[in-house]
């Protein structure tokens, strides 16, 4: 397809614009996406104010934006399976294959990913993306192409759930409850935990938790959420504490939650990125500490998910912006944590 295509890009911190690129043309093994929503991430929102995340570090103009859906419109010559007209949720990140990561399965690890919106690599708040077919997943018919931009999302809850072992019976705690503490807490529902509380300081966000199927909700500004839990489970504590908040009081909260031989899973990155843990109680408790990466042959079990309607995506999207709204997309996004849990960009009907 020839032409350009309108590209939302980061000029700076706090600052967005527009270019007109040309449309990619997709090689053998790839196929054009016509995008039409991408997710707002959490990432973004750091790149952007902060113009940094660790050693990744944007040089403007950048573009943001690494949970895209839309519909193929070209495929190359290699491509079985896929066609013009399918619908698809794009997995963001290339691995390199040949590794020792990729070759046992762990691509997650690859340390040559190449990933949408990690500097250097560009993102897709724009209207096309060529993206090799195998990262492209297509989307049965009842599942939009908005819900197929939050299977990326999604799929860090999925990875949270079976890093932690999750299963029918236990008894789970998640801390914080912006969207990926939400999506954890659905992946959980899902992969049949029995109980699932939800922490948070933010109401807004906890009754967002309890609307998407919470067990229960605990406002860590208003009361203790070890003695919650403690009286929720007759003085036992949980099985399972999936950590999204980044706080080093949520996670050792969460280790004093958990029963003898529980799991503590952390997902969320500090500000400081590091951590103070009460190692004497991790040792007499006997608990198990995994962490995650983003994650691995998780998209046909998040699609299959809600496909079937074990988990409400569209309920966690708090709000959609259009493409050339994209500056007050990023700024409202930034400056209303509060109320806004998940923003999308519309790029296309």
């Amino acid at each position: 397809m020839e032409g350009t295509m309108k590209v939302a890009v980061m000029n700076g911190i706090g600052k967005m614009g527009f270019e007109q690129r040309p449309i990619p043309v997709p090689k053998d093994d790839e196929v054009l996406v016509k995008l039409e929503y991408v997710g707002i991430c959490g990432s973004d929102l750091h790149y952007y104010e902060h113009g940094r995340i660790g050693d990744y570090i944007v040089e403007p103009p950048f573009v943001l934006g690494h949970e895209p859906g839309g519909t193929i419109v070209e495929v190359g010559k290699n491509v079985k399976g896929l066609k013009a007209g399918d619908r698809v949720a794009l997995e963001p990140g290339k691995t390199c294959g040949h590794c020792e990561f990729c070759k046992t399965g762990r691509y997650n690890l690859c340390p040559d990913v190449v990933f949408f919106a990690t500097p250097p690599v560009d993102g897709v708040f724009q209207e096309y993306v060529a993206h090799e077919a195998g990262l492209c997943f297509k989307l049965p018919d009842n599942v939009s192409t908005m819900e197929g931009a939050l299977i990326e999302p999604l799929a860090v809850g999925f990875h949270a759930a079976q890093q932690g072992g999750a299963h029918m019976g236990q008894v789970a705690v998640v801390t914080g409850s912006g969207c990926i503490g939400l999506v954890s807490m659905m992946a959980l529902k899902a992969l049949g935990v029995t109980d699932v509380y939800v922490v948070d300081i933010m109401q807004k966000r906890l009754d967002k938790a309890l609307e998407l199927g919470a067990t229960g909700v605990i406002n860590g500004k208003e009361k203790d959420a070890v003695k919650e839990i403690e009286e929720l489970t007759n003085g036992r504590g949980c099985d399972l504490v999936i950590e999204t908040s980044g706080s080093e009081i949520c996670a050792n909260q969460g280790l004093e939650m958990l029963v003898k031989d529980g799991t503590l899973v952390q997902v969320g990155y500090s500000a400081s990125g590091t951590m103070n843990l009460n190692t004497s109680m991790i040792c007499d408790k006997e608990l198990t500490i995994r962490s995650v990466f983003r994650y691995r042959h998780i998209y046909p079990l998040a699609i299959k998910a809600v496909a079937e309607g074990k988990v409400d995506l569209k309920g966690i999207v708090t709000d959609i912006f259009d493409l050339d709204d994209v500056q007050n997309a990023m700024d409202s996004s930034v400056n209303n944590k509060a109320d806004i849990v998940k923003a999308v960009i519309k790029i296309a009907d």
